[in-house]
This record gives C-alpha cells, structure tokens and sequence, in this order.
C-alpha cells in the first residue's frame, strides 16, 4: 500500500489552479508538464523536502482533487450511515493522510517520463479515464490511470489505478475492519491518530480546504 500511496503523490503533485476549464486528458498534461518541470528545477523538492511538497499540494493539487469521493469510496458501506459531521470529519482526516505522504512522493520519479494516452469520451459524459505510462530507460513501463469526474468546478480527480489495483479502494478492507469493531467515531479517531504522528509533517498546513 506504500508504494500506491507514493504513486498517488507523485502523480498529483503541480495541478494548477487555473486548470478547472481543461477537459481530463489536457488536464493531465499540464500535470505532467508541472510535474517534471518542478523536479527537474527544484532540487530540494526532488530530494524529498516534505515541507516543499507540502506546500505545492496544498497550492497546486487540493483544489482539484475530490476528496469527498475519494472518502466515500474508502469508507465504503459505512458512509450511508454516517452523519453529515462525520462525513464531514472522515474527509478531512482522509484528506490529511493523503497530504501527509506528498513529502514522500516525489523523489522516485526525478528521471520519468510520462505518456499520456488518447482519451476516448462521448459528448456530455462526466466521467473519464485517463490512461498513462510511467517509463525510465531499462525499466519496464508502469500503468497507471487517472478516475475522473466532471464538478461544478471542473474536472477532478477522486482515484489512481496502479498496475489495476486502486489506491482509494485498498484502504476499504481496513476502514471497514476498523468500522466493525469501533464503529465511523473509531475510524475517525484512527485517522486522526496517524495525522497526528510525527511523520505527519506540515500537518497544520494541510488542514485548510476541502
């Protein structure tokens, strides 16, 4: 599960803000561009600075990620019974988590490059996968795709599929487990603990926003 949260980090990292009117495979694109362009100049950034990749998801990739989604997906069956505070709380602390493992996302990448596929889309449909290639010289390539939906602020995206296994849907398993024998106050209360530990660099930060 590490090295599919690593994935999601790195692949967020540089959305940017003014991309809300790009269509999904443009989208990703731009976040390539970024992406590369942030690693191969910022050197701190490409050593694994947290606090750097802290600040440029909260900057760049927040905004264009649903986190409410990503959470419900997560969560699973439970979400229906949740309260709308706890729902509230849920995302939050989902969101958190993923933040916090932007620090570490982004030094295996220095080097890749990335082919983003054709997206192939009817008028009007609100959903999209983006299909893409991780590649280095003498590696075999890695697949990922982008789930992707359509919001009355853009395009954003609420999952990673690595090699087929879903990063939001591996943490169902255990939120569900957690759930069962401590009910959503204890998941709630577990997340919260993890966010709360001392890896948990620039967590202060990444309480702002949805």
């Amino acid at each position: 599960m590490t090295t599919l949260i690593r994935m999601l980090g790195a692949m967020l990292i540089a959305l940017p803000v003014f991309a809300q009117d790009l269509g999904p495979e443009e989208l990703v694109k731009k976040v390539t561009a970024e992406v590369m362009e942030a690693l191969k100049n910022d050197k701190q950034l490409a050593s694994g600075d947290r606090r750097r990749a802290i600040k440029l998801a909260e900057e760049k990739v927040l905004p264009h990620v649903d986190f409410e989604e990503s959470t419900r997906l997560a969560v699973g069956r439970a979400w229906a019974k949740a309260t709308p505070e706890q729902k509230k709380k849920l995302t939050q602390e989902f969101r958190n988590m993923l933040v916090r493992t932007y620090s570490n996302a982004i030094q295996p990448y220095e080097g890749q490059q990335m082919k983003v596929m054709p997206v192939r889309m009817k008028p009007g449909d609100t959903e999209a996968t983006v299909q893409n290639q991780f590649t280095r010289a003498g590696a075999q390539p890695v697949k990922i795709d982008y789930s992707m939906r359509k919001t009355d602020a853009g395009w954003k995206i609420y999952d990673i599929v690595v090699e087929g296994v879903s990063l939001v849907l591996t943490y169902r398993s255990e939120f569900d487990a957690v759930v069962k024998q401590d009910g959503i106050d204890g998941l709630i209360k577990r997340l919260a603990q993890k966010n709360a530990a001392p890896a948990a660099v620039g967590g202060t930060a990444s309480k702002s926003g949805k």
